[in-house]
């Protein structure tokens, strides 16, 4: 414990206000027109010289769409690798279909389960559930399996009570998501609920869980569980779910998806995601590495654009990205501490900006790390990423 706080206690946040800018960085936007690669490459970006700590921002606009198609099949990371996949980003539907192999684990973010009365429960959400879409991922990526997201949506805190305090809640709440699995050809659920009690009732939790995951396992269905940071961003302390409530629910848990990302706010700008910070986490959970390969490091395809007006700041994807690059042509700089890029744009009147987002060398970086501790990786999500980073997968 005391070496990851001591570990942890390096500062991370980055110093928007003093940020500066070359007189030449404001006349970039009046440069021509960049190249934008369109076609698939014959070899992918390890073989292109562009996993670098140096990359140059007409690199990443030329090559972002420029992915390896012989190998779009092939995978580099043999751990499991869950990919989220949400309606309003609907490019992630189109690279489930083309790189499927390379996720065994596919969670469109579809569902909710709501709580009606007394023993009744709805899962709504279900005419997002793309029945055709997930007959061409089986067809293209045999082993793939469909897990959707659900949330306990609109719950309040005395139907979590009424839950917790009634077996027979729980099994109707477990039978009604088993049977919306089997009509919906679903292949189980990732479920996230740990957080909306703020850290309350995690023994109450544990059992519910148990039990659902039991029950869904009965039914030959997979229990994905999403869980909070170890350690709480920006902080020595420890999060919500902690090596406890781990233990508990590793054994009968499939996966764990950590949400290790979302370290920043505009408040404190910084890294999405700082690699020590990362590496804390789950030795946190389980220092003795018995359940690591359960654990799927979270892994952000988006980033954030920090502004020195109002301590504000925007999430930003991949054609955002790549849209700031081409009118402000930035120098970008990697941070050895944090293992991210980051660089500094200004807008007309908008003052100064500062952006992090992943690139192919921090990715690489936690599937270095990833490896190293035994852990699968999550995604989150394929619809906000550059085409090029699956190359890596």
């Amino acid at each position: 414990m005391n070496y990851l706080c001591a570990m942890l206690s390096m500062t991370v946040v980055y110093q928007l206000t003093g940020a500066t800018l070359s007189k030449a960085d404001s006349k970039k936007s009046t440069s021509k027109t960049l190249e934008v690669k369109t076609h698939s490459s014959d070899s992918p970006v390890q073989d292109r010289g562009l996993v670098v700590t140096d990359p140059k921002f007409k690199d990443i606009v030329l090559e972002h769409k420029n992915y390896c198609a012989k190998k779009a099949k092939a995978r580099h990371f043999l751990g499991d690798v869950l990919g989220y996949i949400t309606p309003w980003n609907s490019q992630g539907y189109d690279i489930a279909k083309t790189f499927g192999n390379k996720f065994p684990l596919l969670s469109p973010v579809w569902l909710q389960v709501k709580r009606r009365g007394r023993e009744m429960y709805q899962v709504t959400g279900l005419h997002d559930a793309d029945q055709g879409w997930i007959k061409d991922v089986k067809k293209n990526s045999k082993n793939t399996s469909i897990v959707p997201r659900i949330l306990f949506d609109g719950w309040s805190y005395q139907d979590f009570e009424n839950v917790f305090g009634s077996e027979d809640e729980i099994e109707e709440l477990s039978s009604v998501m088993v049977q919306t699995a089997k009509n919906e050809k679903f292949d189980g659920f990732v479920v996230e609920v740990w957080s909306q009690l703020g850290g309350q009732k995690r023994q109450e939790l544990v059992h519910m869980l148990s039990h659902l995951a039991q029950t869904l396992h009965q039914a030959m269905l997979k229990f994905i569980l999403v869980i909070p940071p170890a350690v709480a961003p920006g902080t020595n302390q420890l999060g919500m779910f902690g090596k406890k409530e781990f233990d508990q629910l590793a054994p009968v848990v499939d996966s764990f998806s950590l949400m290790t990302y979302d370290y920043s706010t505009p408040h404190r700008p910084g890294p999405n995601s700082p690699l020590p910070w990362v590496r804390a986490c789950v030795q946190m959970l389980d220092p003795e590495s018995r359940w690591r390969s359960k654990i799927l490091l979270g892994l952000n395809f988006y980033g954030m654009d920090y502004s020195a007006l109002g301590a504000s700041g925007d999430p930003i994807i991949g054609v955002r990205y790549t849209e700031i690059l081409k009118t402000h042509k930035p120098k970008i700089v990697w941070d050895e501490q944090t293992a991210e890029h980051y660089f500094e744009y200004k807008k007309n009147k908008g003052g100064k900006h500062a952006v992090f987002y992943p690139t192919l060398k921090s990715i690489q970086q936690r599937l270095e790390l990833a490896k190293e501790l035994g852990t699968g990786i999550s995604i989150w999500e394929l619809g906000q990423g550059l085409d090029y980073f699956y190359d890596l997968f």
